[in-house]
Order: structure tokens, then sequence, then C-alpha cells
């Protein structure tokens, strides 16, 4: 165990344990904290002191010496360099916030690039759960499984181009839980939820074509379909789901082709779609003639009697997309698809051209995760903490003078801070905090006062100050009380 103060490393984050102890001397040697000529604990003190191997400190004291901040001197130990080059790089891919000047997120490419390079703790604008939310443990099981069982069979083909045939039965039955009545043929596994969602534009849209998309909504997707060369027709979400008057004229003014949407909650406000919003916009697609893209990937994190659209049309108009990476690890990316047989069989014939086929070692350990229930109770548990959260991050923003657009669910809350957000980014982001500005969910970047919070990277208080003293400097409405 760790000894004194230092607060203990975290052991199966995403970060190897080396990079995370010379990240911490790294910015110990920034903030001046270490002075130049200063000597480093001995390796055999240092893995004392940290609770780690020795051979961990040597690594960690390796990327400080490869980075410039440190040397080694014979039969002496290690010291912070002298003198550095003037651009010192951090010791790890994975920067601190306050390592060095950053350019706050204002394009899509950009919230990526930051969310790549943020430090979970400190990223309220993070689009993900941070990995200490994750299981390991469940991952490591499905992968010990995997390989005293049927490895072999899975690690030495190229699989099914339509994906594992254990994990499309899983899923099945995973669909059927949800209402939607999908048997395995009629599934399509991919490389994430993103890649199910490329298949689709690539598939069965063209340039030129018009389609309707939620606003706010997920920047990326915004990015994908103008880079592919569709017209995108932007339509109001609210709290109860898309403006269905704005999305009928739309329709009938531009004849869509399609309809990309988040039924459950919707990223980036949390909200989900009600019973009778469904069944009308699915009136509203039989009228105009556009199929409905349905993308579920927080579904994990939501009541399973939420509508799916997906559920209410039988796969008819609609195809389904979810996957894995919110709530396994964003390193398995492990999605798929739902369809009728019709457009499934032009989608896989894309994805042969595309990659040939999925991971089926991946597909299979996520079958496995399915299989034995476990997937489902992590969830579960995640829900409660997400919920907890939630009522503690409802007081942190109530007590600062914070207003929601509506009453935060799932991952996501959608905050009116009373000040354009993309003006508060860059002193925030210089502060240590990354946030993601609601101009960033806007398909015509229109500035305005909200923004996405993630309820599990935003319960630190100091944030909560840091972004009441940065509205107050742009002469935002006082704090409550």
């Amino acid at each position: 165990m760790p000894t004194g103060t230092h607060p203990p490393l975290q052991r199966g984050a995403s970060l190897p344990l080396a990079g995370q102890l010379a990240e911490r001397y790294a910015q110990r040697i920034r903030e001046r904290l270490l002075l130049p000529g200063a000597r480093l604990p001995s390796v055999r003190d240092c893995a004392r002191q940290h609770g780690v191997s020795p051979h961990t400190v040597v690594a960690a004291y390796d990327q400080l010496q490869a980075a410039g901040l440190l040397e080694a001197r014979r039969q002496r130990g290690f010291f912070v360099r002298e003198s550095r080059p003037a651009t010192t790089r951090t010791p790890s891919a994975r920067a601190p916030a306050t390592a060095m000047p950053r350019q706050a997120p204002m394009d899509a490419t950009a919230l990526i690039r930051g969310m790549f390079e943020a430090d979970a703790a400190r990223s309220p604008g993070l689009g993900t759960l941070p990995a200490d939310w994750l299981d390991p443990t469940l991952l490591q099981s499905a992968l010990r499984r995997l390989n005293a069982s049927d490895a072999l069979a899975v690690q030495t083909s190229y699989g099914d181009p339509s994906g594992d045939v254990r994990l499309r039965a899983a899923l099945s039955q995973r669909l059927h839980d949800l209402g939607i009545h999908a048997n395995p043929a009629q599934i399509l596994t991919t490389n994430g939820a993103t890649h199910a969602l490329d298949l689709i534009i690539r598939t069965q849209l063209q340039p030129g074509d018009a389609v309707l998309v939620d606003d706010p909504g997920w920047a990326i997707m915004f990015a994908r379909l103008t880079q592919a060369g569709i017209r995108l027709l932007p339509v109001p979400r609210g709290a109860h789901g898309p403006d269905l008057d704005v999305l009928n004229a739309l329709a009938a003014a531009h004849s869509p082709r399609a309809y990309l949407t988040v039924s459950v909650l919707h990223n980036p406000t949390g909200h989900s779609l009600n019973l009778a919003g469904a069944h009308k916009l699915l009136r509203l697609a039989d009228e105009h003639d556009f199929f409905i893209v349905e993308d579920d990937s927080y579904g994990f994190l939501a009541p399973e009697h939420l509508p799916r659209l997906a559920a209410l049309d039988g796969l008819r108009r609609v195809t389904y997309v979810s996957g894995f990476s919110k709530v396994l690890t964003p390193a398995w990316r492990v999605g798929y698809l739902a369809a009728a047989p019709e457009r499934l069989r032009a989608l896989t014939d894309t994805k042969l051209l595309d990659g040939l086929t999925s991971s089926a070692v991946l597909e299979r350990a996520v079958a496995l995760c399915l299989e034995q229930g476990r997937l489902r109770r992590h969830a579960q548990r995640l829900r409660e903490r997400l919920a907890t959260a939630r009522q503690r991050i409802a007081a942190l923003a109530t007590k600062q003078g914070f207003q929601w657009a509506a009453p935060p669910d799932g991952l996501f809350g959608w905050l009116d801070v009373g000040v354009d957000t993309e003006r508060l980014a860059q002193p925030l982001l210089d502060a240590g905090w990354l946030i993601a500005p609601g101009a960033l969910f806007s398909a015509t970047r229109t500035p305005g006062s909200l923004m996405r919070i993630n309820m599990a990277t935003s319960q630190d208080p100091a944030f909560w100050r840091a972004l009441r003293a940065a509205v107050d400097d742009f002469g935002g409405r006082p704090a409550a009380g």
C-alpha cells in the first residue's frame, strides 16, 4: 500500500501506473514544486511510497528522462534537469489539463481530440463514463472464459461477415427485452455504433440528400453527414423529444431521405421521447416517406420500458443502432445495427468492402458478458450510481444559481448558465476544466447559454465554483441566495 501523503495511483485505469507516476512528477516539476537539481526518491523508496513495483518506477523515470525532465547521475540517482528544452513534451499521450496551454474545443474534431487528451476527473464535458466507473474484472473474466473455450475458432478465421453468431443470438434476446423483435439474421455487428452509422450514411444516402437531425444533437454526426455532402435539416429538440410541427414543415418542404435521432437519453440533453411523440413521428415518416435511424448508444443506462421507435415500428422504417463502448470500455469497439432484411443486405456488402469483417474475438467476449447476465447487472449498478450523481450535481448547480433546460437524466444534463458558453470554454480550460459548449451540438453552430454536463465527471464542487466565477466575469446572472 502507498505510504505517507501520496494519493494512490489508479489500478485498472486507461493510463498505466508508470504513466500516472510519470505525470505526477512531471506536473510537480512544471509547477516548480521540484526545482532544478532536486533529487527524486530512489527507485526502492519511490516504489514503497506509491505502492508499486520497482519496475514501474524505473519505467516512469525512463519516461521522464525521455521527456527531458530528469537526468540520471551515475551511482547518485535521478535529478531534475538543471536546464530543459523550452518545448518539453509530457511523458504520456494523456496530459493533465494543466500540463500546457490548450485550445478549447470549437468543432467536432477538436472536441474529440480534447476528450482523448483530457483528465476525466477535470472534464465536465466528457462524452463517456470515466475509467473508474467501468468494470475491468467483467472484461477480464470474459476474455479468460474465451481463452478457455473456443478461442482458437474465433482467432484463426475472418469470422462471419454478419458478426459472431453467439453475439447476434445474445443481441436478439437483448432487443426482445426492449420490445424489438429481430432474429439474429436481422442483426449486423460493427466496429462500434459510430461505424454502424457510417455504414448507413455510405449505403443509404447520396450527396445532396436532405436529412432531418436533432438540434441540439451529436456534433460528430453533423460533421460526418456534412462531409458526405448531405444537407442537414435541424429539428429543435425539447424536453419530450423533437418539435414535430417543425419536423412536419421541413419534411413537406424538403422531402428528406431520412431522420437520424436519439429517442432515449438523447445526447446532449438527456431527454427521452415520450410514447405519444413516438407514434406521431412514425406517422410522419409514413406520410413523407423517410426512413429513421434510431441511435440507442446510451440504452444500457436507461430503463428498458422507455419507448424505442424500432419496437413500435417493427424495424419496418426504423434501423436500430447501438453499441457497448459506453458501458463496457471504449477500447472494445463492438457495435451493431438491426434492420429489415432488404436494408441489411446492402449494409453487409458495404461492411465487407469497408474492412471484410469485425473482431470475432471481442464480439465473442461481449457475447459472454451478455449470456452470463453480468453486463445487465453492471448496467444496473451504473444506473444507480448515476442517479446518486445527478442528485449531487443538482444540488451543486442550484447552489451556484444555475438552471437546467429540463431535468437531467442518464449520463448528461443540459445546463443553462446565462452567458455564451463558447466564451467560457477557454478560460475554464486555462483553469484546468474541459467543458462542452452548446454551440458544438448545434447543426448551425448557433451560440447560446447552454452546455452539456457529464454527471459522472462533474461532481467536484471546485468545478462549479470555477464555472460560477467564469460566468460572473462575463456578466452572468448572480448566484442564488
